[in-house]
């Protein structure tokens, strides 16, 4: 309400309007800055990319972060930016989510300052190739990570949750093509298909005793090294762009807020959804005929119009 009150005091003055729609848009008024303030939150995968856009947008929100990733020298340069940035508590702990062991120790050495109250399923491995071509190890790096990392870090804050009548929620990155599979990335189709079924089981086996789970699943966005990954050719651009009805990519800030608000208080009614965040790219690939709008030329829907029967 104070929002809309102060938007209507400055459309009587042009350049306050100006100024706070040039905010609205750039995220700065999305949310209160203390929407988060005091969560604990972790961040798997959290030294780059998406994690890393999490991280520095929860740490304005007023949250208190931790980031682990395998290269402690990317934690180190991370906190050491984000720290500068935002002013805010982030700590960083070398962990590698495919080992057990590892994954328990950091939730021990995190929980001697208190619960976490968000745990985010980041880590992410993949890479373009054809199914025939991988090893077994291929497929085990990428399932190590995705899946088994996913799942030990779920049941590591789960289980401590559960015995201390902890609420918390837990918030996983999929991808679109989780549900219907995708060719040349099968281990990681197969990896997020299960993040998405894990998210839903445990959102009804848990949602009684004050565990919320949901998950992201993005289209494209660009980040140093992952995109690369997926995308490794440049002239490979305009064929992805022209997937999307909205002809651009994904940005990490709108992946943040978003995330922002399904780990927040306010969204405590949302549990065992996948919010898919892709400006209709699965849509439209889904229909037959998506694609003639970006084919047929106005003479040609002229020629097609039905006509009327004399």
């Amino acid at each position: 309400m104070d929002l809309v009150l102060s938007f209507r005091t400055m459309r009587e003055h042009d350049d306050g309007f100006a100024l706070a729609a040039c905010l609205l848009r750039i995220g700065g008024l999305m949310f209160r800055n203390d929407l988060l303030q005091g969560k604990r939150i972790l961040i798997t995968g959290g030294g780059t990319g998406l994690g890393k856009g999490m991280a520095q947008r929860f740490l304005k929100l007023g949250a208190i972060i931790y980031i682990c990733g395998r290269r402690e020298e990317v934690l180190k340069a991370t906190i050491t930016e984000l720290s500068a940035a935002t002013k805010a508590e982030i700590h960083g702990i070398p962990c590698d989510v495919r080992n057990l062991e590892a994954v328990e120790s950091m939730i021990d050495s995190i929980w001697k300052d208190g619960p976490l109250d968000v745990l985010i399923n980041n880590a992410a491995g993949n890479f373009i190739a054809r199914t025939e071509d991988l090893s077994a190890r291929a497929f085990d790096s990428v399932i190590g990570i995705v899946l088994m990392g996913t799942l030990h870090c779920t049941l590591a804050c789960g289980r401590r949750w559960l015995k201390a009548e902890h609420r918390g929620t837990v918030l996983s990155l999929s991808a679109t093509y989780a549900p219907v599979g995708s060719a040349y990335v099968v281990p990681s189709a197969v990896s997020k298909a299960g993040v998405e079924a894990l998210t839903r089981s445990l959102a009804v086996e848990w949602g009684n005793r004050g565990i919320r789970m949901n998950a992201i699943a993005p289209g494209p966005i660009p980040t140093p090294g992952a995109f690369s990954r997926v995308l490794p050719k440049p002239e490979l651009e305009p064929l992805a762009l022209d997937r999307n009805p909205q002809h651009r990519f994904g940005t990490v800030e709108e992946l943040a807020n978003l995330a922002a608000f399904l780990v927040s208080d306010g969204s405590s009614y949302i549990n065992g959804e996948v919010i898919r965040m892709d400006g209709g790219e699965f849509l439209q690939g889904a229909g037959e005929f998506s694609n003639l709008g970006r084919v047929l030329t106005n003479e040609d829907w002229e020629s097609l119009r039905p006509r009327k029967k004399q």
